[in-house]
This record gives structure tokens, C-alpha cells and sequence, in this order.
């Protein structure tokens, strides 16, 4: 009996790692497509029920489905109410694996067929790379789930007419409540409701339970799934939370919903359940109480949006709120808010420089030295902490680019600080009207109508500034030397010609980094490079 019990347990085990090679797999080869289908239509909540659900019953994942949700949220591609619809649509497309199981699992007994099949999958996640080697792994971990149910169900079935449902509570409505919180406990402990929707399957198809206890175990494994949400939260930012607030609001209310259904269905069901096809019923169950559940909801969406807003109001830093550590697992996500936030900080660093020339009026928040060096810091913590994997050539230069904006971002912060060369330019009128230059340049930069003539401008400004600097640098030591000008005035205007070009020069390698971000394919400047352009600079 024991023997069986290990078998069973290890069935388990079996199906865990199939689910997890078969859904890293999958995830790894829907990449960019998973993000664009759930970008593209999820225009209205309705949309993005049918977007979530479909996604994740390909990609057989719902937390990857409802992270990039979050992203986007973040990112501003994505409303919280329009989010939530893939939230919900999720919850149903994770009701997909029970089919499978059920069909492909208990009525054509594929355990022993896949054996083959696993072989096939190892070999070709070992000898190639990329969408062959991920297709590979997909195979292996499908395979493997069927190889888990067979172990479960051989398992179980020594236990027939040993447990009986009689050895469970009973069909009452304690009994169903306690079988609720049973279920709810065994998602919490193995961190995936398929698991045990494929445990309680196997153990309604051995008689150790009927069919109510197995509807009311997986209404708790329906609603153990918020336990996941909610530890997938901690420590994340607001949407990350008003994510799980969502799970829990609505799983906790579709399972309340499911314990009033259960008596109807069984009712309805009850002549199919004598013929074998009590593992069909219940997955059919489980379909049905989340798609009325999401039937429910969803005329509601953007009321039951603006409650879990008022429960997790918005915090944190506006320049760095979109940097959500709930994404860090999803490099492209996390990569796509970084890429926002540092465009944030830019712009709001163009307006501090302004405020510093004070050459014009700038209308938008006013940003001191410590909220933008904060903002740089955090910015710069999240990128070492995105999972880029090391292979990812478009990723890494991504990453790369950031840190060069960073790096120059600080230290043109660095450089708005430096108040008596920014004082002196106001003493002669020639470095007057470079400064005018320079604040008409950061008021393009900030809001560029063309981003690449704005580089080149900037560029262009830059290359003046220095032939500038270099002129008036004969000219001042001239003066000093002949004692035209004190020596106090010639090296404060020097320092401040010094400062117009390195300040332009900074803008255009922000610029030109920014640039380059826009483009899906493009190159980076190499380390090596940028020394070389720095050092040339001075």
C-alpha cells in the first residue's frame, strides 16, 4: 500500500514537471507573439476575456499571461479595466488543462504512447538551440504529464474499496466546505490547481471520492489559485497588487457562486455520471462555473476596477512607478518599462536643466535632485535585476543603451548642480546666446517631433559648441595674458564654455541612445567606442 501511495505521489510529481517544461517551452516560443496578441486585442474587457483565455490555454500558463497584463498596465498600453478582462479570461483558459487531461489522460490512456515521445523531446532540447530545441522541451513536458497521470491513476487504484468517499466529509454543506478548504490547501502546497484537478480526477475515476466531493475539492483548488497570485505580489508594485486583490475578489466570489451551481449540475449530470464519464463532468464543472463567473463579472468591470483601485491606490515615485517587480521574470516586460521609465526620467531631467538656465518657462512637475537621482538608482537596480538571458543578443544591447542613457543622465544631473557656471553664463552675451541655444535644444529633446533630425541637431550643436570652446579659449587666455580681462573672469567663462559643451553633449548621447532604443533590431555603441567619443570630447 505504500508502494501504491509513492507511486501516486510521484505521479504528482511527474505532472508538475511536465506542466513546468511544458509551459516554459511554450511561453519561450510564443515570446514577442504572446505580448502583441494581448496588446492588440484587448481593446474592450470582453476582448480581453477571450484574449486571456485562449493565450493561456496555448501557452498553459495563466501567471504568464496575467504578468504581461501587468506590464502593459503598467506600461500604459493596457487599462486596468480592459487587464482585468485577461485576468478573467485566464481563470477560463486554465480550465483547458483539465480537458486535456481528461480526454487525452483517462478516456485514450496516453501514458504508455508518450514514453517514445519523451525520448524524442530530451533529444532535441539536448542537441539544438532555439525553437527546435524549446519545441523539444514542450514535447517532453507534455509527454510527461501523461506519464504522471498514469503513475496517479495506478496508484490510486490499489486504494479502491480501501478509501471510500465515506472517508471524506460528507455531502453536506459543512462537508463541502470543509472539502473546499481541502482543495484550496493542496493548490496552495503543490502551486498548481492543474495538479490537483488531475489528482482529484484520477481519484474520482478510482471511487475513492464521488463525484460533489471531487466539484468541491476543485472549487477550492479554484480559489487555492489566489494564494499564488497573492505570493506572487509581495513586494511588487501597484499593479502587481491590484492584481492580486482581483484574483482573490473574484475566486473567492466564483467559488461561491460554483457551491450554489453544484446541486443543479449534479442534477443535470447525474444520468452521464453512472457511464464512466464522471472525469468529463467534472472538468465541464469546472469550465462552466468560471465562464458564469466571468458572464457575471464582466458587466461590471470597470465598477469592480475603480473598488480595487480604491483598496491599492496608486504609490510610489511618478518617474519610477512602472518599474514592477512582479515583471522582473518576463525580460521583454520588464525591458519594456524600464525602456518607459528611463524615457521619464529624460524628460524630466531636459525640464531641470531648463529650470537651471532659466531661459524659459517650463509647465511640467518640477523635479529636484534627489526624486531624479533616486529615479536614476532605482532604474539602474531594476535592469541588474531583469532575468535577460545571456544568449539574447536584441535584449542585451537593449539593457546596454539603458545604462549608457543612465550613466549620462547622471551626470548631466551632476552638471545642473555646478550653479556658478550656470551663473556665469548670464555675464557675457555671447555665452548668453549659447545658452539660448542650448535651452532651445533641451525643449526639443524633451519633446522631439522627429527623434533622428532631433539627434542630428543635437549632434550638430554639440560639434559648435566645441569649435566654440576651443575659439574662445585663444581668445580668453589672450586677454588674460595681456591683462584685459581679470583671471577670475577668463576662468569663469571658461568653465561655463566648457560646461554649455559637455551638458550638449550629454543631451546628444541621450538622444542617440533613445534613438536606438526605437529601433527593434538596432546596434549599441560599444563600451570601447564610448570611451573613445568621451575622451575626444575633451
Amino acid at each position: 500500500m505504500l508502494l501504491n501511495f509513492l507511486s501516486a505521489l510521484g505521479g504528482v510529481g511527474l505532472f508538475l514537471i511536465g506542466m513546468l517544461l511544458l509551459t516554459d517551452g511554450l511561453k519561450a516560443l510564443a515570446g514577442r507573439h504572446m505580448r502583441e496578441v494581448l496588446a492588440g486585442f484587448t481593446s474592450t474587457p470582453l476582448s480581453g476575456v477571450a484574449t486571456g483565455a485562449v493565450t493561456t490555454a496555448v501557452i498553459q500558463s495563466s501567471s504568464a499571461t496575467t504578468v504581461a497584463a501587468v506590464g502593459f498596465v503598467a506600461s500604459g498600453l493596457l487599462t486596468f479595466p480592459q487587464a482585468l478582462g485577461v485576468i478573467f479570461g485566464a481563470n477560463i483558459g486554465t480550465t483547458a488543462t483539465g480537458w486535456l487531461v481528461a480526454i487525452l489522460g483517462f478516456k485514450l490512456d496516453l501514458g504508455q504512447v508518450a514514453l517514445p515521445f519523451v525520448f524524442l523531446g530530451a533529444f532535441l532540447r539536448i542537441a539544438f538551440r532555439g525553437r527546435i530545441g524549446l519545441t523539444g522541451q514542450a514535447i517532453a513536458g507534455f509527454c510527461l504529464i501523461f506519464l504522471g497521470i498514469e503513475y496517479m491513476k495506478d496508484g490510486l487504484e490499489a486504494f479502491e474499496g480501501v478509501v471510500t468517499p465515506t472517508d471524506f466529509p460528507p455531502d453536506t454543506v459543512a462537508g463541502r466546505m470543509q472539502l473546499v478548504v481541502i482543495g484550496a490547501l493542496i493548490t496552495a502546497v503543490t502551486q498548481s490547481s492543474s495538479a490537483g484537478v488531475a489528482a482529484a480526477l484520477a481519484a474520482l475515476g478510482a471511487g475513492a471520492i464521488n463525484f460533489p466531493q471531487a466539484a468541491a475539492l476543485v472549487i477550492g483548488m479554484n480559489v487555492g489559485t489566489t494564494f499564488t497570485a497573492v505570493l506572487a505580489t509581495v513586494g511588487g508594485g501597484t499593479m502587481a497588487r491590484r492584481t492580486g486583490y482581483s484574483h482573490v475578489i473574484y475566486n473567492v466570489t466564483t467559488g461561491i457562486i460554483a457551491l450554489f451551481l453544484l446541486g443543479p449540475f449534479q442534477s443535470l449530470v447525474g444520468p452521464w455520471l453512472g457511464k464512466g464519464d464522471g472525469q468529463i463532468a467534472l472538468v465541464a464543472f469546472h469550465s462552466a462555473f468560471n465562464m458564469l463567473g466571468v458572464a457575471l463579472i464582466l458587466p461590471f468591470t470597470r465598477p469592480f476596477a475603480r473598488l480595487v483601485e480604491l483598496l491599492v491606490p496608486q504609490k510610489g515615485d511618478d518617474l519610477t512607478r512602472s518599474l514592477d517587480p512582479l515583471v522582473l521574470r518576463e525580460p521583454r516586460v520588464a525591458l519594456g518599462l524600464a525602456k518607459q521609465t528611463v524615457e521619464r526620467i529624460s524628460l524630466a531631467m531636459s525640464e531641470h536643466l531648463r529650470r537651471k538656465l532659466g531661459r524659459s518657462a517650463v509647465t511640467g512637475k518640477a523635479y529636484e535632485k534627489d526624486d531624479l537621482e533616486t529615479a536614476i538608482r532605482e532604474t539602474r537596480d531594476y535592469l541588474y535585476q531583469a532575468e535577460v538571458p545571456k544568449d539574447d543578443t536584441e535584449l542585451l544591447d537593449q539593457v546596454k543603451n539603458m545604462f549608457h542613457i543612465l550613466d549620462h543622465l547622471g551626470r548631466l544631473l551632476y552638471r545642473c548642480d555646478q550653479s556658478a557656471r550656470i551663473k556665469e553664463l548670464s555675464n557675457d552675451k555671447r555665452l548668453k546666446r549659447l545658452a539660448v541655444l542650448l535651452d532651445e535644444a533641451a525643449r526639443r529633446h524633451a519633446d522631439p517631433e522627429d527623434p533622428k533630425s532631433c539627434e542630428v541637431h543635437l549632434d550638430r550643436l554639440r560639434g559648435m559648441m566645441r569649435k566654440q570652446r576651443k575659439i574662445w579659449r585663444e581668445r580668453l587666455i589672450t586677454e588674460a595674458a595681456i591683462d584685459t580681462e581679470s583671471a577670475e573672469t577668463v576662468w569663469g567663462r571658461l568653465d561655463a564654455l566648457r560646461w554649455l559643451h559637455r551638458v550638449t553633449y550629454h543631451l546628444w548621447r541621450i538622444r542617440l541612445h533613445l534613438n536606438t532604443l526605437s529601433v527593434v533590431d538596432g546596434g549599441v555603441t560599444s563600451s570601447v567606442e564610448e570611451a573613445r567619443i568621451d575622451i575626444a570630447q575633451d
